[in-house]
C-alpha cells in the first residue's frame, strides 16, 4: 500500500478515528440529526520528498541610456563651460525650472524626462539638458534636436526596501535580502479578516518561510431571512507542489460556493458537501497549469494539494464538512462539554478505527499525523464528510488547522486556549488563539476562524 502525505504539522497527538463518523453522532450537548449519508476514507497517497526551490532575483539590468547627440560644428564644452551653461545659446528655449519628473511612471531609479515640445538650435547645450537628435527625413539637410529635461533633484527617487532583519541589505524583486538572504514579510504572512459575527487570522508561524495556509469567511441570508455565517480554512500540503496557491483556491472556492447555495435555499449540509466538491475541483485545475518544463525537472512532485475544514452557523443549525486533519470545536460558553466535531484523515486514526492499534502506540509513531485525505488531482476517490448538530447553548465555533491543535489538542485543551468573551469579540478571541500556538513553537503555519453559535431562542427545543 503506497503512503500517506506527510502532514506540515506532526509535533503533537491526538485521539481520532477514521471515516466520518461524526455525522452519526452527537456529544454531550449536541444533538445530530440523520446525516446525509456515509463516507469512507480512501487509500493511503504516496509520498514524495520535496525539490529544493531556487530563489534568484527576476531583476532586469536597464538599458543603457542613449549618448547624447552633439553638433560637429560645435567645440566639445570644457568642465567649466558645461558647469556654467553657455551665455552665448541665447536663442535657445531653457527648461522650466523645477518641472515635476514623471516618477509614476518610471522605472524606480531610472526616471525619465518629458521631451521638450520646441527644437533647439545646433549649439552646446546647457547643463542638465540632453539632445536627442531625429533622423532627418528624405531629402532634408539635417535631423533636428529635441531638448530633454533632465530629472527634478528636489524629487527624491523612492529609497529602496531595507531588509527587516539585517537593517541593511537590499531586497531583490524575489523577496529576498541580497545581504543576509531572509526573506521579507509578504502579504499572506499575516492575514485578518472580520466579517460581521465571523472573524479568523492566519500567520506564518516561527518556522516556515511562507504560508500555505489559507481562508475565507463570510455572512448571507437563508431564504426567510435568517442570517448565516460560512467559515473555510485550509492547510496547504506542504509535500506537494504550489502547496500555498492549492490552500488559498481551494478555501476561495468553497466560500463561493457556499454564499451562493445558501440563499437559494439549498440544506446547509448539502452546501458544505458541494462547496467541498467545487474546492477539490479548483484544486485540481491547478495541476492542469502547471509548465511541461517544471514537470520534466521535477517529475517526483506530487501535484497540488491542501486539507479543507468549513462550518455553516444559522440560528439553530451548525454544519461542518471536511477533508483532511483541519478540524472544527465546539466551544460551548460555560465550556461544558466542548466538543471536537471532526475526525482527522489520518493514518494514527485510522490504524485505531481499524483496530490495528492503541492510541498511545498510534500517535507514537512517526507516521501518526500523515494524511489519508486531501484535496488534489492525485487525490483518489473523494468523499467529504459533512455533519451536522443543534447546540442547545451558546457558543463559538473554532474551525483551524493543525498549526493551532497541535499546541490544543483536546476539546477541554481547546476550550482553554479561547477566551471566555470569544463569541462577543471573536476576532480578538482568533488573535489570542494563534499567539497560543506562536508562543507554543509556531513550528507550523496557524489559522483559525472563529464562528459564534446565536442564542437559542426561547420556546425553542432540541430536536
Amino acid at each position: 500500500m503506497p503512503g500517506p502525505h506527510a502532514a506540515s504539522g506532526g509535533h503533537a497527538t491526538g485521539v481520532g478515528a477514521s471515516g466520518d463518523g461524526a455525522s452519526h453522532r452527537a456529544a454531550p450537548g449536541v444533538h445530530a440529526p440523520a446525516p446525509s449519508g456515509s463516507v469512507a476514507d480512501g487509500p493511503p497517497h504516496p509520498t514524495a520528498p520535496h525539490a529544493p526551490t531556487a530563489h534568484a532575483s527576476n531583476a532586469t539590468p536597464g538599458a543603457p541610456a542613449h549618448p547624447a547627440a552633439a553638433d560637429p560644428h560645435s567645440p566639445a564644452p570644457s568642465a567649466h563651460t558645461a558647469a556654467a551653461g553657455d551665455a552665448a545659446s541665447a536663442d535657445r528655449p531653457a527648461p522650466s525650472p523645477g518641472a515635476p519628473a514623471q516618477a509614476d511612471t518610471a522605472p524606480t531609479g531610472a526616471q525619465e524626462s518629458p521631451v521638450q515640445g520646441q527644437p533647439a538650435a545646433s549649439a552646446a547645450p546647457p547643463a542638465g539638458v540632453r539632445l536627442d537628435r531625429r533622423a532627418p527625413a528624405e531629402g532634408a539637410g539635417g535631423g533636428d534636436d529635441y531638448p530633454l529635461q533632465a530629472p527634478d533633484p528636489r524629487v527624491a527617487a523612492e529609497p529602496a526596501a531595507v531588509c527587516v532583519a539585517c537593517r541593511a541589505g537590499r531586497v531583490d524583486d524575489d523577496g529576498y535580502c541580497e545581504n543576509c538572504g531572509h526573506a521579507q514579510p509578504r502579504e499572506r504572512d499575516h492575514m485578518e479578516q472580520e466579517c460581521g459575527p465571523v472573524a479568523a487570522v492566519s500567520d506564518r508561524g516561527l518556522r516556515h518561510h511562507r504560508n500555505e495556509d489559507a481562508f475565507a469567511v463570510g455572512t448571507t441570508a437563508l431564504p426567510d431571512g435568517s442570517p448565516v455565517s460560512v467559515a473555510v480554512v485550509c492547510d496547504g500540503v506542504s509535500s506537494a507542489t504550489r502547496p500555498d496557491e492549492a490552500s488559498l483556491a481551494a478555501s476561495r472556492a468553497a466560500n463561493a460556493s457556499l454564499l451562493d447555495a445558501l440563499p437559494r435555499g439549498t440544506h446547509p449540509q448539502q452546501a458544505m458537501h458541494e462547496a467541498i466538491l467545487a474546492a477539490s475541483e479548483a484544486v485540481n485545475a491547478l495541476a492542469g497549469e502547471q509548465p511541461a518544463e517544471a514537470d520534466e525537472h521535477a517529475p517526483q512532485q506530487n501535484a497540488p494539494a491542501c486539507t479543507i475544514v468549513g462550518a455553516v452557523v444559522t440560528a439553530g443549525l451548525l454544519v461542518v464538512g471536511w477533508v483532511g486533519d483541519s478540524r472544527a470545536y465546539w466551544i460551548p460558553v460555560d465550556r461544558s462539554p466542548a466538543v471536537r466535531l471532526t475526525e482527522d484523515d489520518s493514518w494514527a486514526a485510522q490504524m485505531v478505527a481499524a483496530g490495528l492499534m492503541g492510541e498511545a502506540e498510534a500517535y507514537a509513531d512517526h507516521r501518526a499525523h500523515a494524511i489519508t485525505g486531501w484535496l488534489g488531482a492525485d487525490a483518489y476517490e473523494l468523499e467529504p464528510h459533512t455533519a451536522a448538530f443543534k447546540p442547545d447553548r451558546p457558543g463559538v465555533v473554532v474551525v483551524c488547522t493543525d498549526g493551532l491543535w497541535n499546541y490544543a489538542e483536546s476539546a477541554d485543551e481547546m476550550a482553554e486556549a479561547v477566551p471566555a468573551d470569544a463569541a462577543a469579540r471573536p476576532l480578538h478571541a482568533a488573535r489570542v488563539l494563534v499567539g497560543h500556538a506562536l508562543d507554543g513553537g509556531g513550528h507550523d503555519n496557524v489559522t483559525v476562524a472563529l464562528v459564534p453559535f446565536p442564542a437559542v431562542p426561547q420556546g425553542a427545543g432540541s430536536a
